[in-house]
């Protein structure tokens, strides 16, 4: 796992996961959970996190946990649709992501995505599907 987390931090340099301040908390097999600033960096002109970087915490989250499952098989993963339900707004703070795998398929994964604040209030769900492909190294 230790190994699995260093590699894991050097495919985010350069990102924009890394642009946005996103941090990873823990991978197990089919639970992967993530967490965001609301600030400037993640804020829509009102200043309430942008819906946009909900989805990119949730599919960075599923996207991990695909690779994961699939990275010892020399196979990659790559989100190829995602939905998000946007339910409550947040101004400040952190936002906690949650990715729960739903399906594990041999070239399909599905990943259900809860993100609350820090009261634990529910501010987006979303699914994501991801594709398992070969890698090429």
């Amino acid at each position: 796992m230790q190994y699995f987390m260093s590699n894991l931090n050097k495919l985010g340099l350069n990102t924009i996961a890394e642009a946005i301040g996103l941090e990873v908390i823990s991978v197990e097999e089919g639970l992967v959970k993530g967490k965001i600033p609301v600030d400037s960096r993640t804020h829509q002109p009102y200043g309430l996190l942008h819906g946009g970087a909900s989805v990119v915490l949730a599919e960075t989250l599923g996207s991990i946990g695909s690779h994961f499952l699939v990275e010892k098989e020399g196979k990659g993963a790559v989100g190829i649709e995602i939905n998000a339900n946007h339910v409550r707004s947040v101004k400040s703070g952190w936002v906690y992501g949650t990715a729960t795998i739903k399906h594990r398929g041999g070239k399909l994964h599905v990943w259900s995505i809860d993100i609350v604040d820090e009261s634990d209030k529910l501010i987006c769900t979303s699914r994501l599907t991801v594709m398992i492909i070969p890698r090429n190294e």
